[in-house]
């Protein structure tokens, strides 16, 4: 008995062995199984391996000379109609390997490979209907295989090089590995590679067309990568099979707030939440949008409610804050901070917590711990991130070395005729809202709010260039002639048009770092209107330092950096203003606030208008305002605001000392920045 037990252990290790050098050793595994056969003749697992070994060496036919008897023996084996499938297909016999790979797939349905197998021969076949049942099917059982089990653990604990590199390597032996294809996918996403997220994903929905999982995945990726129609159509198709699916209409409302279509979006939240009111970030998305759409006591509703739900989301406290016009009670004040002396709070709610503090103590007049709360939540957010002045200021440099009189000399003419779009640029709290609101309050101008198009379009010239360079689209925009430029502008025009919701004949994009653009623009779009929104560097930059952004704004996060960055931007602006005379028309906030009138009626000469009392009555303006300013430009101007920063004068040293010059000559740029 004992040695009948020895024979078979060491029959199994014989096996074992050579279904391991199957892998990588397929020469070796078919001899290692040609001994074992010798020693125990037709054992069906030493036939199975002997003929995966003759398929993996590119011999089907001796595969299938092996296979085809021992299915016939083991007719219940669904291994060996796999493997015979397998070897079929090799040799171009699709019809009878289809055959045997259903056999396979009815004999035991949840071997992912065998579903993967079928599929791929059904797409080889043109049956593609039937060919993505199959790969659906592959995806139900996917969770079994060990190589995606270790993947999916590495990816839901962040080792995301490691969840790479096992999806790398079973792509490379199944490359129509649906599954692997989508979580390859959502790696590359959370390392910020979006192209390739987004190329991932459509060689898995080429293949599997009903993978709703993959196809959320995809409508995500489209709607952060700036192609809302397409994200829209993606969520469509997904919400077309299940129309009450709770993230494909939240996906939807989200992409519907990014083009501006607030109202349907309003409508899907308000669904979303009476179906089901459980949910604190649906209430605080439901906020935002609400809040964007002008209708502010709905939106502090909306937040009150998540909070009381989940009153440690520090998003939510600091969205309440945003509104700039709510004052918080002794309350909320004491709810917050007991919030924020919790040892287990995450780094997120923290630091929103600590900005939402600081706004209520400086509405409460105390500026020393306002100051000190602020200096909290910037130091935590700047430590989460990895902004580097001196990269900033290189870019500067480089932009004025490349942009010449000459250079724009020399293309004078190109580009698209079109003068539809208003850019206003600057920093962010220069009071770029404010003329925004004033503009579109004009006939003959909609406000659309901050577009990323010009982000998207040097992300597209970048990608043409080769250089290792940290500004290489410059070069290659240098290299482009009349025709290429002014298809950048026509598709500028394209790309925005999804924004605009008027007739209209003018438009405003306020993305008030295209300041860093404005050679792209002048040549894409040599008509268009840019204007430069400026304010007290002081007031400007603590008023940034205050401000935790939704997004981007990296550098405002330490009053050294935000210094360099104004500093930076007057340089160029300075640069600008010397080699493109006249191009640019630049408002004061200061002024703005001391003669009103004055400034909007220089304003709208500056933009080809004709004066309109209406723009004197902006604060009367209904329309969407998405940025921190929403609630303030709804009001009348005020001087207060003018002078605020004064009150954190004794904590402003290092911001003084970085600004130098630019400081002391503002409003006007130092003599040294000219060009």
């Amino acid at each position: 008995m004992r040695a009948h037990d020895e024979a078979t252990g060491t029959l199994q290790q014989a096996l074992q062995h050579t279904a391991h050098l199957l892998e990588n050793q397929p020469t070796l595994a078919a001899e290692q199984a040609t001994e074992i056969l010798k020693v125990v003749p037709d054992h069906p697992a030493a036939l199975q391996l002997l003929a995966a070994a003759r398929s993996a060496q590119g011999d089907a036919r001796g595969a299938i000379e092996i296979l085809l008897p021992l299915t016939r023996k083991q007719p219940a084996w669904s291994l060996a109609h796999y493997e015979l499938g397998l070897a079929l297909g090799q040799a171009g016999r699709h019809h009878e390997a289809i055959d045997a790979l259903r056999k396979a797939a009815a004999l035991k349905a949840d071997l992912p490979q065998v579903w993967r197998a079928l599929a791929d021969g059904l797409a080889t076949m043109g049956d593609h209907i039937a060919a993505n049942e199959a790969y659906t099917q592959h995806v139900r059982h996917a969770t079994r295989d060990p190589r995606l089990l270790a993947a999916a653990s590495a990816l839901a604990e962040n080792r995301l090089p490691e969840a790479e590199a096992l999806l790398r390597e079973q792509l490379s032996q199944a490359p129509t590995d649906v599954a692997a294809l989508r979580m390859s996918a959502e790696a590359a996403a959370r390392l910020g590679r979006h192209d390739d997220a987004r190329d991932l994903l459509e060689r898995c929905l080429a293949l599997a067309p009903g993978f709703a999982a993959a196809r959320f995945n995809y409508a995500l990726i489209l709607h952060r990568s700036n192609q809302p129609e397409h994200a829209l159509a993606e969520v469509n198709e997904l919400l077309s099979a299940e129309p009450d699916h709770a993230g494909y209409l939240n996906l939807k409302a989200a992409v519907l707030c990014r083009i501006g279509d607030y109202e349907p979006a309003i409508h899907i939240y308000g669904d979303l939440l009476a179906r089901d009111a459980r949910y604190p970030r649906v209430w605080m998305s439901y906020g935002h949008a609400l809040k964007t759409a002008g209708y502010g006591g709905r939106a502090i509703d909306a937040y009150r409610r998540g909070l009381s739900l989940e009153p440690s989301c520090g998003e939510i406290w600091w969205s309440l804050a945003n509104l700039k016009t709510l004052r918080f009670s002794a309350d909320d004040l004491a709810t917050m901070r007991a919030q924020f002396a919790r040892a287990d709070l995450a780094d997120d709610d923290r630091l929103h917590l600590a900005f939402a503090i600081g706004k209520a103590l400086e509405d409460a007049g105390e500026h020393a711990p306002s100051f000190q709360h602020y200096a909290q939540g910037n130091a935590i957010r700047h430590g989460q991130l990895r902004y580097n002045a001196d990269d900033t200021s290189a870019r500067v440099r480089h932009i004025r070395q490349r942009y010449t009189r000459e250079f724009f000399h020399a293309r004078a003419g190109m580009g698209s005729d079109a003068r539809d779009p208003i850019f206003i640029v600057g920093l962010p709290r220069s009071g770029s809202t404010l003329i925004e609101q004033i503009l579109s309050s004009h006939s003959q101008v909609e406000g659309t709010m901050e577009l990323p198009e010009i982000t998207s379009i040097t992300r597209l010239l970048r990608e043409q260039s080769e250089a290792d360079s940290a500004t290489p689209y410059h070069d290659v925009l240098a290299t482009l002639d009349a025709k290429a430029l002014r298809a950048l502008g026509e598709r500028y025009l394209d790309h925005t048009r999804i924004q605009r919701k008027t007739s209209a004949p003018l438009f405003i994009d306020k993305m008030p770092n295209n300041f860093m653009h404005i050679g792209l623009i002048h040549l894409m779009l040599p008509n268009a209107r840019i204007i430069d929104a400026r304010r007290h560097p002081l007031a400007c930059c603590f008023s940034g330092f205050k401000q935790h952004f939704a997004r981007g704004q990296s550098f405002s996060y330490s009053l050294e950096d935000i210094g360099r960055y104004y500093r930076d931007y007057v340089s160029l602006m300075a640069h600008f203003d010397a080699v493109l005379p006249g191009r640019m028309h630049r408002v004061i906030y200061e002024r703005m606030v001391e003669d009103t009138e004055g400034e909007i009626r220089r304003l709208l000469d500056y933009c080809g208008l004709p004066f309109e009392a209406s723009c004197l009555q902006f604060f009367e303006n209904a329309r969407p305002v998405r940025t921190a300013s929403s609630e303030q430009v709804r009001q009348p101007i005020y001087r207060e605001g003018v002078d605020h920063w004064r009150h954190y004068s004794p904590w402003l040293a290092p911001l003084e000392e970085v600004l130098g010059p630019v400081l002391g000559s503002y409003p006007e740029s130092p003599a040294c920045e000219a060009t």
